[in-house]
């Protein structure tokens, strides 16, 4: 699905609650002219928003998520960690990777995703395709037989913060840009395009070019200090970077130790040419900017009983996304996302497992 306007996606909304509308309706309820309205209808049929009289809509929300998918395995020690010695731990494996992770949120939130990754073939990447294959499209999965699938190995202290991680996701390096033109009928159609920076430099620099060709919105989410330097240097037309603050830090070469420098980092990121930003930072919030609607602090929301952080930042990515293509304003939008939030840090999965729209919705309105 290409992006909408504002205008058009205010129809859109219209006719999804009464697709049988009539256009003199439509105009009255939002104050436009008919001819108006008319001209946006047909725009919308043009865009396969639309497929036809009755205005029966193309209901399929279609989403390409590209980048990591690999295996979790989260080790949380009983007691301190204690160096240069053996820690009783206990542990959990489960499937993740930032790319997948959101996949599998908008799956479970009624999208229907489509994943392109580079994966073994071996006993990790069973684990990803059995839990993932309900929730997304894996016929873009490019399977090298003599990599290994990636890991990322967690230390949690007992109070489920994370100490230190390590990531093998060599195998990402495969993810180059003829594997992902491979998908170019899924890009056209989508309603949205959404990378993560294990990707290389290149593949990242094909989807800009390929969202601006297209009119395909397109979401960079950042995943660790290290990879920012995978980042373009042209970022204009890029709809949404979700980064976090240490992530931003590396990138501009600077220290954010206060809110106001919080939200001037965020204001040199839409300098760049970037239409909305998200700039994390735990349990002090985020700094969400767009061009239009100025930079704004969002005080995150309390966690209650932490159970496991990992993930909470593809939640919070994947509840931004979800609101922003239900066409809800940036303050909902982004209570919407620390809500999926808080609720993956309150589960001990890495996505949580009752998450649905209606669940999620009653999650947010509970806060009021």
């Amino acid at each position: 699905m290409e992006k909408l306007t504002s205008r058009e996606r205010q129809v859109y909304q219209q006719i999804v609650k009464n697709p049988y509308v009539s256009q003199q309706t439509l105009s009255e309820a939002l104050q436009l002219s008919r001819s108006t309205v008319a001209n946006i209808i047909s725009g919308l049929v043009q865009k396969n928003v639309l497929l036809g009289r009755a205005y029966v809509l193309n209901k399929s929300r279609q989403v390409l998520c590209i980048g990591g998918a690999n295996v979790d395995r989260k080790l949380h020690t009983h007691e301190p960690l204690q160096m240069y010695t053996s820690n009783p731990v206990y542990s959990r494996s489960s499937a993740g990777g930032v790319a997948r992770n959101i996949a599998e949120n908008l799956g479970r939130l009624g999208f229907h995703p489509s994943l392109i990754t580079a994966a073994g073939m071996d006993a990790d990447w069973d684990i990803i395709e059995k839990a993932s294959g309900s929730f997304m499209n894996l016929d873009g999965v490019l399977h090298l037989p003599h990599a290994t699938t990636g890991t990322y190995t967690a230390l949690m202290n007992p109070h489920g913060e994370l100490l230190t991680a390590l990531a093998d996701m060599e195998v990402f390096e495969a993810i180059l840009p003829p594997l992902v033109m491979k998908s170019e009928t899924k890009m056209r159609q989508s309603e949205c395009m959404i990378a993560d920076l294990n990707c290389p430099k290149e593949t990242l620099e094909l989807l800009l070019r390929m969202s601006r060709s297209f009119s395909v919105p397109l979401v960079f989410v950042t995943v660790s200090a290290p990879k920012m330097k995978r980042l373009p240097k042209d970022l204009r037309g890029l709809t949404w970077l979700m980064t976090n603050i240490e992530e931003t830090e590396a990138h501009f070469h600077m220290s954010i130790d206060s809110k106001e420098k919080w939200c001037l980092a965020a204001g040199l990121w839409l300098e760049m040419g970037i239409e909305k930003v998200t700039i994390t930072s735990g349990k002090d919030g985020v700094v969400a900017g767009e061009i239009e609607g100025g930079i704004h602090h969002f005080p995150s929301f309390s966690t209650g009983d932490v159970n496991d952080v990992t993930g909470a930042g593809d939640a919070f990515c994947s509840g931004v996304l979800y609101g922003w293509m239900e066409g809800m304003e940036l303050r909902e939008v982004m209570k919407t996302g620390m809500m999926n939030a808080v609720k993956c840090i309150q589960s001990p999965y890495t996505v949580r497992q009752d998450l649905t729209p209606s669940l999620l919705t009653q999650d947010v309105e509970e806060l009021v």
